[in-house]
């Protein structure tokens, strides 16, 4: 189960990766349309959600620590961060559809929790890797101590 936890968690990194990717083809569509940012929507509302709830499951199964589960779990609060920044800079327009700068100041702020997200998977997946590949018990610091040899 701690190595499918590594697995998991490294695929969850992917599709945050992936979903910056979405984001900029996105915002780089010529001509812009409803669906420009249509991939980036399906991988934040679909993708990366089932990702989170296996990486909480396989971290449970793993039986890692608590702080580590409970870790595992800030990324949905985070993906509900995301959807509610985004319905609200989508929402915060004129009535001819212009962004106002309460909504350019939303959107950027979508951007910023999703780097926080990112930062957040990647602590997960150091804790999984750390979890399916313990140190050795006789290790401090990465330095192997002999019997005898002063620490």
């Amino acid at each position: 189960m701690r190595k499918l936890f590594v697995i998991v968690s490294i695929l969850l990194l992917v599709a945050f990766a992936v979903q910056f990717v979405l984001a900029a083809v996105g915002a780089f569509t010529k001509p812009a349309d409803d669906d420009s940012f249509a991939l980036h929507s399906v991988n934040g509302v679909v993708i990366i959600p089932v990702l989170t709830v296996l990486t909480i499951l396989f971290a449970a199964l793993a039986r890692a620590p608590g702080r580590l589960i409970g870790l595992t779990i800030l990324p949905l609060g985070l993906v509900v961060v995301q959807a509610v920044t985004a319905m609200l800079a989508n929402g915060s327009t004129d009535a001819a559809g212009v962004s106002s700068p309460v909504g350019l100041t939303i959107a950027g702020l979508h951007a910023v929790n999703g780097i926080i997200a990112v930062h957040v998977v990647v602590g997960i997946l150091r804790g999984a890797r750390e979890l399916a590949n313990p140190a050795p018990a006789d290790a401090i610091g990465g330095v192997t101590v002999r019997e005898g040899e002063p620490v």
